[in-house]
C-alpha cells in the first residue's frame, strides 16, 4: 500500500508502507520490512531496466532524499529518519498515469487461469487448447486490465484498450511492456525466480514522455516463483503474502471469517512468514540482503 505526496509541481514522494490487504481487506498487522522491499527492489530494477523503458524513478537514497526534501526528515537528517520513510520512500517525476494496468502473462495462473478453465478464453478470446494450470505461454501474452476505483481490476482485450487510447498508443504500451518483462524475467530466471506474470503502469509527462510508473517487478505488482520448485498443472508456491493468504483462506473454509472487515489478527508466525518471503525474494533478484535501518 503506497502513499503519495506532492513535492513540487514536477516531482512526488511515493511511500510504501508495511500495511498489507488480503481478500480485499486490510489488515491490523503490518508486514514488517515490506514497505522496504517493494521501494527497494522497485529502484533495482528501474535502474537495472532504464535502457529498455525510460521511468519517472529519481532516487531512493535516505541522503539524497534529505538534500531534496530536508523537512521530511528533520534536523536529524537522514540518519535519524522515521522508520515510516527510511527505505521506503522514493522521489519520482509527476506524470499523468494511463488508464490501463498493463498485465504480461508469461504462464497461465490466477484469474487468467480461472477464466481459461471456465471457457477456454482470456478476456474473452481464445487461447490455445489443453494447457495446464500454471503451465507456460509461448510466447508471453499482453493482458491489459482496467484499472478498478474499488473492487477487483478486470481484464480486456487488446481490442477495447486501443478503443478507449488509441492504436497508436495501445501498441506502443504493448511492444515497452513484453520487452520489460523479457528482460526482467530472463534476469530473475538466472536467479532461480520465475516471473510468472507482472503488471506494468505507465504515465505521461506535460511534454508527453511514456514513463513506466509506480513500482515495478516486485512481489506485489508480479507472481514469483521459485524456479527450483516449478511443477506445471498445479498451483505454485510463490514468494509474496502466500502465508498469509493461506492462513485467511483457511479461516474462511472453518468457517470463523466470513471475508469482510473486521479481520481475524494474524499470528506471529504468519505474519513472519510473509516478511521472509519478501526479505529473500529481494535477496534473490538483487544478490544482496536488504538494508534494514532502525
Amino acid at each position: 500500500m503506497r502513499e503519495v505526496y506532492e513535492v513540487d509541481s514536477d516531482t512526488l514522494l511515493l511511500v510504501a508502507s508495511d500495511r498489507v490487504s488480503a481478500f480485499d481487506v486490510v489488515l491490523k498487522e503490518p508486514v514488517p520490512h515490506k514497505g522496504a522491499v517493494l521501494t527497494q527492489l522497485s529502484a533495482f530494477w528501474f535502474g537495472k531496466l532504464a535502457a529498455v523503458m525510460p521511468n519517472h524513478f529519481l532516487t531512493a537514497d535516505a541522503d539524497a532524499l534529505a538534500e531534496r526534501v530536508p523537512a521530511l526528515f528533520g534536523q536529524g537528517g537522514a540518519r535519524h529518519a522515521a522508520p515510516l520513510l527510511a527505505g521506503r520512500a522514493m522521489l519520482v517525476r509527476r506524470t499523468t498515469p494511463v488508464p490501463f494496468e498493463c498485465v504480461v502473462r508469461g504462464y497461465i495462473a490466477g484469474s487468467a487461469w480461472a477464466e481459461y478453465r471456465e471457457r477456454g478464453t482470456l478476456a474473452g478470446e481464445p487461447l490455445p487448447p489443453g494447457l495446464l494450470e500454471s503451465g507456460r505461454l509461448d510466447p508471453p501474452i499482453f493482458s491489459p486490465a482496467t484499472k478498478a476505483v474499488s473492487g477487483h481490476d478486470e481484464n480486456v482485450s487488446f481490442t477495447h484498450m486501443a478503443a478507449a487510447l488509441g492504436q497508436a498508443l495501445a501498441e506502443r504500451l504493448r511492444r515497452a511492456s513484453l520487452a520489460l518483462y523479457e528482460a526482467g524475467r530472463s534476469d530473475a530466471r538466472a536467479n532461480g525466480i520465475i516471473i510468472a506474470d507482472t503488471k506494468f503502469e505507465f504515465g505521461t509527462t506535460a511534454t508527453g514522455e511514456l514513463f513506466v510508473i509506480d513500482e515495478i517487478l516486485t512481489p506485489d505488482s508480479s507472481r514469483f516463483w521459485p524456479a527450483d520448485r516449478y511443477r506445471p498443472g498445479k498451483s505454485q508456491p510463490s514468494f509474496d503474502k502466500q502465508p498469509l493468504r493461506d492462513y485467511l483462506a483457511d479461516l474462511k473454509r472453518q468457517g470463523r471469517w466470513n471475508g469482510n472487515p473486521p479481520p481475524p489478527p494474524l499470528p506471529p508466525e504468519v505474519v513472519r512468514a510473509t516478511s521472509e518471503r519478501y526479505l529473500d525474494a529481494y535477496r534473490r533478484l538483487t544478490g544482496k540482503a536488504l538494508e534494514v535501518r532502525a
